[in-house]
């Protein structure tokens, strides 16, 4: 395996095209936004988009992508339920997932959680305060005791996911809700990361801790060099003592 991390960040880039104000933020795309400060920390980065043919997501692409970063919001029934067998097939091998924000509805995050993902959510230009509750976890690295963000859209619980095996952020919003806004999971040999901020409407994927936490993301959730999976009937590797004998039901 090469020691460059392969990065695909996947944006359904729909809100570019129909939405004024996301086009100004984000004239080249959200995932633009995201990948040109990755290639900086040195990964090799494409993007992908929905209306590509087989949305940017062809096997030989997944099989060349060591973490795949999704966002997407309007279009999630769009996403063909083939390249979602894809993505989870190449999780489970071990590629890493970063799902952003409104991703939590994603046909791919809910397949990976086997819940709804479904959340409360309020639009009002509120201040988020992001706390570390996990403060020695890597991907912290380099972030202080909190992220605050002026303006962001709210989400709020009860967010009906799986207890996360790792809760790294906390979000307090100006209204007064909070959200489970880290949170980390494993599924097959693949790492998974939910990352809550990046509404389309604010700037938020130029904000320097933003981007620093989805870099640190993306080498927590690179694959590791373990071993590999075996199911099904196993030989024993050792001789077996006091063997029972089994006898044939007639």
């Amino acid at each position: 395996m090469s020691n460059t991390i392969r990065v695909t960040v996947w944006n359904e880039n729909r809100h570019e095209q129909t939405n004024e104000q996301v086009r100004r933020i984000y004239p080249e795309g959200i995932h633009h936004a995201i990948a040109v400060p990755l290639r900086q920390e040195q990964f090799e980065v494409r993007t992908a988009t929905l209306d590509e043919p087989e949305h940017g997501l062809p096997e030989e692409v997944l099989n060349t992508t060591d973490v795949l970063i999704w966002w997407g919001h309007q279009a999630h029934d769009e996403v063909s339920d083939e390249t979602v067998e894809r993505v989870q097939k190449r999780v489970l091998e071990g590629m890493g997932l970063i799902v952003l924000h409104s991703g939590h509805f994603s046909k791919i995050f809910k397949k990976l959680m086997g819940t709804t993902c479904d959340l409360k959510w309020r639009e009002a230009n509120e201040k988020e305060r992001l706390w570390v509750v996990n403060p020695a976890h890597p991907i912290v690295q380099g972030i202080d005791q909190y992220i605050e963000l002026e303006s962001e859209e709210m989400y709020g619980e009860f967010f009906d996911i799986p207890q996360p095996e790792e809760l790294i952020f906390v979000s307090w919003f100006e209204g007064g809700e909070v959200f489970r806004s880290g949170c980390t999971y494993t599924r097959g040999r693949g790492k998974v990361f939910y990352f809550r901020p990046g509404h389309e409407t604010y700037p938020t994927y130029y904000h320097p801790e933003i981007l620093k936490v989805i870099s640190n993301a993306v080498r927590w959730a690179a694959p590791v060099n373990g071993p590999s999976l075996v199911f099904g009937n196993a030989k024993p590797l050792e001789v077996i003592k006091n063997k029972v004998e089994t006898v044939e039901n007639k």
